[in-house]
């Protein structure tokens, strides 16, 4: 019996049984849920999902089987994956293989055939929490009986949970690499900006859309010194999406207060909006469940328009929503600050825009290679702001020649 069956154990006691999906054995971490009808291909291949387990809320997942051309990163980075119905054969062109088949080659422990609508009301209710999902021989005991639910739920609660944990320096790359314009030295002409991205958790398709724009970008480790950013005379400076609590990102916020200190463009996503409103002095929250899915509105202040947009995230900032406020940090040192965008769902703040400093960030993916593409104004916004900060500096700076 057990062979075929799968558990699912929550922290709070409640148990979901289904069918093994993906690899067998067993698997811990937080338990998420995303909202997106598509795109599992980048959710899984995410590091901002690094020790979640997440549930896919659509009924129907793997229909366009696995591909060598979506992935976000070198790998899959889920804890785990839950389904309710998973394709029976992948249907694309584009196809290289199965979604279960992949699951399996990267050791994901998988779960399907359990009523997933139940069990993201479930969490929508309780709040996100720890779980483990168990099939095969992590179900038996050495004497080859069942283990009982209350051996499994003492794993679930031995795994750490996500508050206070610095997860950058798992996920982020080894060594520094660079990503050319698409149009630039390849065409015989400049990059028309060089940018230094901190890898906190990055997605390929980040760099591409700056390369799209003839930007040159430097990604660096999340380890990375002020002295490594600066030797790269950047135009602008990038934080990444990544997992983990951005209270304990203590290298990092530091490295962003140099950035800010020295007047350099500074663009962030995600994780990277989080430690932006960290620097800045504000407090950073964990969500009751989270934002995670394609389908998340948001409003842009600015321009009043709508975007419908790509989150991933359980924490958010604790910003003053309504007018300016002046940023906390050492008596007020960074000036004023907005929220810029907002969630309509539930008033989070997306995003933030100093009015005194060249920087800003969103919590949203403006990248989002899997849709929608709302908000791939950000990346132009950002070129623009890098743009206008050299002109300036080479308006203001003194003239060599002269005497």
């Amino acid at each position: 019996m057990t062979e075929q069956t799968a558990v699912l154990v929550l922290e709070d006691g409640r148990t979901f049984t289904g069918e093994p999906y993906g690899a067998v054995g067993r698997t811990v971490g937080e338990i998420v849920f995303n909202t997106g009808m598509t795109g599992y291909q980048e959710t899984l291949t995410d590091p901002s999902y690094h020790r979640q387990i997440v549930v896919m809320t659509a009924p129907h997942v793997g229909n366009t089987g696995l591909n060598d051309e979506d992935p976000e990163s070198a790998r899959m980075w889920v804890a785990g994956f839950v389904v309710r119905d998973p394709a029976i054969r992948p249907s694309s062109w584009r196809s290289a293989r199965s979604l279960d088949d992949g699951l399996v080659a990267e050791g994901i422990v998988g779960l399907s055939g359990i009523d997933t609508r139940a069990l993201t009301r479930h969490l929508r209710e309780r709040g996100v929490m720890r779980a483990g999902i168990f099939s095969g021989p992590s179900l038996v005991d050495s004497s080859g009986r069942r283990r009982t639910d209350q051996d499994l739920l003492d794993e679930v609660m031995a795994a750490p949970v996500m508050t206070g944990a610095d997860l950058a320096s798992e996920v982020t790359v080894a060594e520094p690499y660079t990503v050319e314009p698409v149009r630039g030295p390849a065409s015989g002409t400049e990059p028309v900006a060089t940018v230094v991205a901190i890898d906190l958790g990055i997605k390929s398709m980040t760099p591409q859309r700056l390369a799209e724009r003839g930007v040159r970008t430097h990604v660096l480790p999340s380890t990375a010194t002020t002295e490594q950013v600066l030797a790269l005379e950047p135009d602008g400076v990038f934080y990444s999406n990544g997992p983990g609590d951005p209270a304990s990102a203590r290298h990092e916020i530091e490295l962003l207060r140099d950035v800010l200190d020295r007047r350099i463009p500074f663009f962030g996503i995600c994780y990277g909006n989080q430690l932006l409103g960290r620097a800045l002095g504000y407090g950073t929250y964990k969500l009751t469940y989270g934002h995670r899915g394609v389908n998340q509105p948001v409003m842009d202040r600015r321009t009043r328009k709508v975007e419908i947009t790509a989150h991933n995230h359980g924490f958010a900032v604790d910003a003053p929503l309504e007018g300016e406020s002046v940023a906390p940090y050492d008596g007020g040192r960074y000036g004023r600050v907005t929220v810029s965008h907002v969630a309509l769902n539930d008033d989070v703040v997306e995003g933030l825009e100093c009015l005194d400093l060249p920087a800003f960030s969103v919590q949203y993916h403006p990248e989002a290679a899997a849709g929608p593409h709302d908000a791939a104004y950000l990346f132009d916004r950002f070129l623009a702001l890098m743009t206008s900060a050299k002109t300036t500096h080479e308006e203001t700076a003194p003239d060599a020649t002269s005497h």
